[in-house]
């Protein structure tokens, strides 16, 4: 049955609007409506005068809830990750496995497809982000789990039953004709932990990658005759890259070239996330390394950085407030970006009649309130 969701200030884009109603039906929004042509007898939502907004799309979330994707590589796991980040504005995400064997990649692939069989909320497929990665730029992956994409890792990365296959990859460790054939395959590909040479990277961009993981972030730098990985996202005008705006990972005047350079259409918001997302105890272990978690901040023993303390909502606040983005404008790096990215823009990241009905509605401290996947309410934070 229809219902309609008023009296809210509902981006539409590219304008804000008190005067429109979303109706929704099933996981549909079903049509906008001037709220005073509303059926008397339809049932209506009032919102407070507060921000309607797409929900967000998540392309990098490792854990959440306690939960990290390589130690519960299962439906349940999934659930799991997907419940703490849902309360924070996530209304599709991508599980993210960090490097580890190829057995632990098709436990991964096979829980995510059983996912979205299940209906769990808000998963849109999986994210693998190695083991097909450089040893120069490891991070705080295991570099023991490091390997080529050969015909065993190509049968396995094409075999996603249901939902989106992104694979983030080193172009010095592959070929362009591996990459050729995995984007022709249908598996969306992603740079990242790789000491690549400009060259290399743009090669990889022509023959099918189609963005860059946490820009910035374990990759070549630019430099005056080496312009490196970094040098060629921020000159490529056509491909995406994910950001992690946390204080903590990219410098602000780092992101503000990174925005400049590639603009809101196609610089997106990403989390990766670790456990410690929604849960009340902070620390935990990766792949057998103790990482502490101290304001915000994800360390190794080392101070290496291991993924983050972010979650959506708090990455559109910050790049609104430390960058000046209008809120709109940090919004869309979170919904409308990922979405275009995915390939998925049909469906998700905007509200119009045809979309899917995932929303988020936020306060003026850009607070979230509640949150709707598929025209079901399942609240904030």
């Amino acid at each position: 049955m229809a219902f309609a969701l008023t009296e809210a200030r509902t981006f539409i884009g590219p304008r804000w609007t008190d005067e429109i109603a979303l109706v929704l039906e099933g996981d549909t929004i079903k049509e906008l409506r001037k709220t005073t042509d509303l059926p008397q007898d339809m049932k209506k939502y009032p919102l407070g005068g507060q921000m309607l907004m797409p929900g967000f799309i998540d392309v990098q979330v490792n854990g959440g809830g306690g939960v990290l994707f390589n130690d519960a590589p299962t439906a349940e796991g999934i659930g799991k990750i997907a419940e703490a980040h849902r309360r924070y504005g996530t209304t599709g995400l991508l599980p993210t496995l960090i490097s580890d064997d190829l057995t632990v990649v098709d436990k991964a692939m096979r829980a995510a497809e059983q996912a979205i069989e299940e209906g769990v909320a808000g998963i849109l497929g999986i994210h693998i982000e190695g083991p097909f990665l450089a040893s120069a730029k490891k991070g705080v992956h295991d570099a023991s789990k490091f390997r080529a994409i050969d015909e065993q890792a190509f049968k396995l990365l094409t075999s996603l039953k249901h939902g989106i296959t992104l694979v983030t990859i080193a172009p010095e460790t592959t070929t362009p004709e591996m990459i050729r054939r995995l984007t022709d395959a249908g598996v969306i590909l992603s740079t990242g932990h790789t000491n690549a040479s400009y060259e290399q990277t743009c090669a990889a961009l022509k023959a099918g990658v189609r963005g860059f993981t946490h820009l910035y972030n374990a990759m070549s730098g630019l430099e005056s005759r080496a312009p490196g990985v970094v040098g060629a996202a921020l000159e490529s005008r056509t491909t995406f890259a994910g950001i992690i705006v946390d204080g903590f990972h990219v410098h602000k005047a780092a992101l503000n070239v990174a925005l400049h350079a590639k603009g809101a259409d196609h610089l997106m918001l990403v989390t990766d996330a670790m456990p410690s997302v929604g849960a009340s105890e902070k620390n935990f272990m990766l792949q057998g390394r103790e990482i502490t978690v101290t304001d915000g901040r994800c360390t190794a023993s080392d101070g290496t950085l291991a993924g983050s303390d972010l979650d959506m909502a708090s990455a559109v606040r910050n790049a609104h407030r430390m960058l000046g983005i209008p809120i709109e404008g940090a919004a869309k790096m979170a919904s409308a970006t990922p979405a275009t990215f995915l390939r998925i823009a049909d469906r998700y990241g905007s509200l119009r009649a045809g979309m899917r009905a995932d929303l988020v509605l936020l306060n003026d401290n850009i607070e979230v309130q509640d949150v709707w996947i598929g025209g079901t309410r399942y609240g904030g934070q």
